[in-house]
């Protein structure tokens, strides 16, 4: 981590450790959003304090009753220009919560509203570490840390260097598959993704972002706990699902929507997190890392599908062409 990035962890860890902290938000849009999900189930499993997602505009029209001076908003958007992620942060500041703005800008709206930044490099070369996924992890884990200390978050920071090459090493292991799956999805309309845990808003991300704005697909993403409660009547031989098996509590899920998706499709495609490659990691920290690494995974997923389909992912219809 370079060193204005450590100055701005500091920053906020010590800010953090000036307050007694009741409650966390997460608040964003979209992608932003998706992206802060994994850090809602982290600490909802590490940390004895409640911690929620909220899209930004409803978190500012609900008015959480437990939003104040003790709570902790972390608000991210990429270009730091939303509105409504703008809105939420003043609004959230406004009430007297902690306010962290996560952004690749740090001129942008969004960190000029927030009280504490936590800026990540997009596209300029950097290591991984620097970036979006490799700075949110070290936020998430440095509060987990700070709140709740334990050596395995010490090992889990330190081993955080090693993400530039998790993400290139597999994303060479999925390469051939996620080009052809691609390849045979390619005329198809509508593409359905499942997972559970961690690894939802990862599929939620895919669905959203990758497949619908990005290919103009068709999609929905289905939790693996809440397939049989209604969407597996959709499930016929030539209905295409791409499902995540996680490798946290929640596999048995995955593992038991899966089981019958495949009874009743030709075009399941599984990508399986226990089949990553997690090179130095500790047996330990690994499911940990399995959610930061099937982003590349899954990204590497939509190039296949934009290079066969002849779509390129940075085409739009309507977004930043006219007002809405």
């Amino acid at each position: 981590m370079n060193i204005e990035h450590q100055e701005q962890m500091q920053k906020v860890l010590s800010a953090l450790k000036s307050m007694t902290v009741k409650n966390f938000f997460f608040v964003g849009c979209g992608g932003s959003k998706a992206a802060l999900g994994p850090g809602d189930y982290f600490m909802d499993r590490e940390l004895n304090l409640p911690s929620k997602v909220y899209t930004s505009n409803e978190f500012i029209h609900l008015n959480p009753k437990t939003l104040g001076e003790n709570s902790v908003v972390i608000t991210r958007s990429h270009s730091g220009t939303t509105p409504e992620t703008v809105d939420a942060t003043k609004f959230a500041r406004d009430k007297g919560a902690m306010t962290i703005a996560i952004s690749m800008d740090m001129a942008s709206p969004l960190c000029r509203e927030a009280e504490y930044v936590v800026h990540y490099n997009y596209k300029d070369g950097s290591d991984a570490v620097d970036g979006d996924t490799g700075m949110f992890w070290a936020l998430i884990f440095n509060i987990i840390n700070a709140l709740s200390p334990n050596e395995k978050y010490d090992r889990l920071l330190n081993q955080l260097s090693n993400l530039e090459n998790l993400f290139e090493v597999n994303k060479k292991n999925t390469y051939d598959a996620a080009f052809d799956f691609g390849k045979r999805n390619k005329r198809e309309k509508l593409i359905y993704t499942m997972a559970s845990g961690a690894y939802f808003d990862q599929a939620y991300s895919f669905t959203s972002c990758l497949l619908m704005e990005m290919l103009w697909i068709h999609s929905n993403a289905i939790h693996s706990g809440e397939y049989f409660h209604g969407p597996f009547e959709v499930t016929d031989y030539d209905v295409p699902f791409l499902v995540i098996v996680g490798d946290g509590p929640s596999r048995p899920l995955d593992d038991r929507a899966l089981e019958f998706a495949q009874k009743f499709s030709d075009k399941i495609e599984v990508v399986d997190v226990q089949k990553l490659d997690y090179l130095k990691v500790d047996a330990d920290l690994r499911a940990y890392f399995g959610p930061a690494i099937i982003g590349a995974v899954l990204r590497q997923y939509a190039d296949g599908l934009a290079e066969h389909t002849g779509h390129p992912l940075s085409v739009r219809r309507y977004m930043w062409k006219m007002e809405y």
